[in-house]
């Protein structure tokens, strides 16, 4: 692991966690509200919503890594870019009576989003002390959870009391709030070190991927990912409703347990991580997490679901800021950038691909298999992870994070 020559005592982004709990507020009014207003504007079918986070997480995808790349030279302005434009294309696709155009606006906010995490994330593992980094993931993936929660609470009730087109005007406001409380931040220059070596552009994510554990921690975030997408938020309720014969309110509950559990146990995972290390934290917390996803098919008493929802989100919480925190700590800190594109490049993959594979097992299937699929996922990635730590040891590059 490069060690980072930085001040200790310098302090976490608080503009930045502001920033990412506006962005997800944001988000999260708009989450709810959204399909209901593709019906009403262009009476959408199944087939028109669905498009609609497959396009916008391949903005995502296309735009994270050229993210990175371009940090280096532009710098944190590009996250003040992005809110910016995810403000702009709210507005615009109000003004749109094209479901063509409105999909591609919707295409471009995923690059505005791409934009703005790529660096968020970037400046929190770029936390100079090692021991502080999982913290810091860790606060600002409960920024993001907290937003997305609350505005999930209020969305529809906006959608409702306030007007159709509401929770678009809502999002762009909170998009242009963020850009002005991490305006000031951003407008300072970074403390980041030269790249060396004079690489041009195109050998520098070879360089990244090179370093032990980043390729391991990549598919796991993908993993991950495909497994919160394409199960838990999909397929989970529709198991409960059809399965298990709750009504829409008790799925509303069970739902809300898992982003609860998550939102405990994320600072968990990421500060028993800075004291323990990260593997061996993560390792754990991925096979408990498969074992409590594969077993979630046995039960049918509505309290014990309630108590396997909220382990389920604590499992995920728990293991969700650690492929960050590891490639912070492997990768130099003037490849972060790049380094960091690349592993939302992979997480966006996951979220492309997940539901789709997810969805096609459970109907060409059964509706109980992505949740054996997705426990056999998990409990590969740990055994991979498991010779991954031994084999950074081993090298001894693994740092005091991986110990």
């Amino acid at each position: 692991m490069t060690s980072h020559q930085a001040g200790p005592t310098q302090r976490l982004p608080v503009a930045v966690l502001a920033a990412a709990f506006l962005f997800n507020l944001g988000q999260g009014v708009l989450r709810p509200s959204l399909p209901l207003y593709l019906q009403r504007s262009f009476t959408a079918n199944y087939r028109m919503v669905t498009l609609i986070p497959v396009v916008f997480g391949a903005g995502k995808w296309i735009a994270s890594l050229p993210t990175g790349y371009l940090l280096d030279r532009f710098g944190r302005p590009l996250m003040i870019w992005g809110l910016l434009l995810i403000a702009i294309i709210d507005l615009a696709s109000i003004m749109t009576s094209s479901y063509r155009v409105f999909l591609g606006f919707r295409a471009l906010g995923g690059v505005g989003w791409a934009m703005f995490a790529t660096v968020a994330t970037t400046a929190m593992v770029s936390v100079p002390v090692v021991q502080r980094r999982g913290r810091a993931v860790s606060l600002l993936l409960m920024s993001e959870t907290a937003g997305l929660l609350l505005g999930s609470a209020v969305g529809g009730w906006l959608y409702q009391g306030v007007g159709a087109v509401s929770p678009f005007i809502f999002e762009s406001g909170c998009m242009l709030v963020a850009a002005v409380a991490v305006g000031r931040w951003a407008s300072r220059p970074a403390r980041r070190a030269p790249v060396t070596g004079g690489s041009p552009d195109w050998r520098l994510l070879r360089t990244v991927l090179r370093t032990p554990g980043v390729l391991v921690m990549g598919v796991t975030n993908a993993v991950l990912i495909a497994i919160q997408t394409g199960v838990l938020v999909f397929l989970f309720p529709l198991y409960l409703a059809n399965r298990v014969g709750v009504g829409p309110e008790v799925v509303g509950v069970f739902i809300s347990l898992g982003v609860l559990g998550r939102l405990l146990a994320l600072w968990i995972g990421g500060s028993g991580s800075d004291r323990w290390g990260r593997m061996p934290v993560l390792i754990p917390g991925l096979l408990i997490y498969a074992g409590l996803l594969g077993s979630v098919i046995l039960l049918r008493d509505p309290l014990a679901l309630g108590l396997w929802s909220l382990a389920i989100g604590a499992a995920a919480g728990l293991v969700a800021p650690l492929p960050t925190a590891i490639i912070g700590d492997q990768v130099q800190q003037s490849l972060q950038g790049v380094a960091i594109g690349w592993l939302r490049m992979m997480t966006d993959s996951g979220q492309i691909v997940g539901p789709l594979v997810m969805g096609a097992l459970a109907d060409g299937v059964d509706l109980s298999t992505p949740f054996l699929v997705g426990s056999a996922l998990l409990m590969m990635v740990a055994w991979r992870c498991r010779r991954q730590r031994k084999a950074m040891l081993t090298a001894g590059s693994g740092g005091p994070g991986v110990s």
